[in-house]
């Protein structure tokens, strides 16, 4: 029997309203490659406020991911929110799985739009596309945030046990769900507080609508992350970063944010905010309050940066 409603469809239509009432509005660039670009972009451009690009994680599409965040960015940028490769409306036919490349479309995305210079903002995956869009295009990048972003890791770090899951497989089952056990079990891997009982066949239609499609492209996504990967590869990028980690990340554990933060140096700056996991526990306006600050405030240098209460900056 066709299912009647599907509660993951009803959300997605409304969060186009949401996005579009935010003063946003959908379009596609194609890159003439086998690629085409799908993004958010705003209705009216205001030539006096700067520009920032928000870069989703592996989890739905971008609409899922900013929703929380669009308003308030929206006040004080021109707020660019692409859906990277395989997410959303962006695809390619070409064979390329790399953040490099997702990033070369990024880039492609953004100069079609007539963007030439942006601040960035990446979680989790989209963290690896925005550090390595600040490496290979640095005068497109002014400033950076990387919030999750495993960008230090290296390929043996899994076989040291530094990763909760075992191997790559296991990672594409976690992150990647196909079943709503593999759903509840990715939520106690990316929450550090237990979820309430969630009806399975909400799970079931959340994977129906969001999880079924490129899934075998997402999955050499993941794959490309890991392999080969190594500490001396990694460039070192000059612009000002905020890196941001959750305290208890049991994806990305928090030694690779002091790793990230010592390859930088001086250029950035680490905070931590406290009780929360990898899809940081409903810590967003902790988050938005730092990112502000680094964003906004031209006489916050991180090195000024004050400590508040539930956060701790290194």
């Amino acid at each position: 029997m066709a299912k009647c409603f599907s509660f993951a469809e009803t959300f997605d239509r409304w969060l186009l309203f949401s996005f579009s009432r935010a003063g946003l509005k959908p379009t596609t660039a194609d890159l003439r490659d086998g690629t085409v670009m799908h993004c958010w972009v705003p209705k009216t451009y205001k030539p006096d406020k700067p520009n920032l690009l928000l870069l989703h994680g592996l989890g739905a599409n971008a609409k899922w991911q900013f929703n929380g965040f669009i308003s308030r960015f929206m006040a004080r940028f021109n707020v660019y929110v692409p859906d990277l490769l395989f997410f959303g409306d962006s695809y390619t036919t070409r064979p390329e799985r790399t953040e490099q490349f997702q990033a070369q479309c990024v880039a492609g995305l953004l100069e079609a739009q007539g963007v030439r210079k942006t601040n960035v903002f990446g979680g989790s995956y989209g963290a690896f596309v925005a550090y390595s869009l600040a490496a290979q295009f640095p005068e497109m990048v002014e400033k950076l945030v990387l919030c999750a972003a495993g960008v230090c890791m290296e390929e043996k770090d899994m076989d040291d046990g530094m990763f909760q899951v075992k191997s790559i497989d296991e990672a594409v089952s976690i992150m990647l769900p196909q079943t709503p056990e593999k759903i509840k079990e990715m939520l106690t891997v990316v929450l550090n507080k237990p979820v309430r009982f969630v009806p399975t066949c909400f799970l079931q239609d959340f994977i129906d609508v969001m999880c079924t499609e490129y899934q075998q492209e997402r999955t050499g996504l993941i794959n490309s992350l890991f392999k080969d990967r190594k500490m001396s590869d990694l460039p070192k990028i000059t612009q000002p970063t905020l890196i941001i980690w959750a305290e208890y990340d049991k994806v990305f554990p928090l030694e690779l944010g002091h790793r990230l933060k010592r390859h930088l140096d001086e250029n950035a700056q680490l905070v931590v905010i406290q009780d929360c996991g990898h899809a940081f526990d409903g810590k967003l306006k902790e988050m938005y309050k730092h990112i502000k600050s680094f964003l906004v405030d031209p006489l916050l240098s991180p090195k000024k940066a004050h400590q508040t209460k539930g956060q701790k900056v290194h």
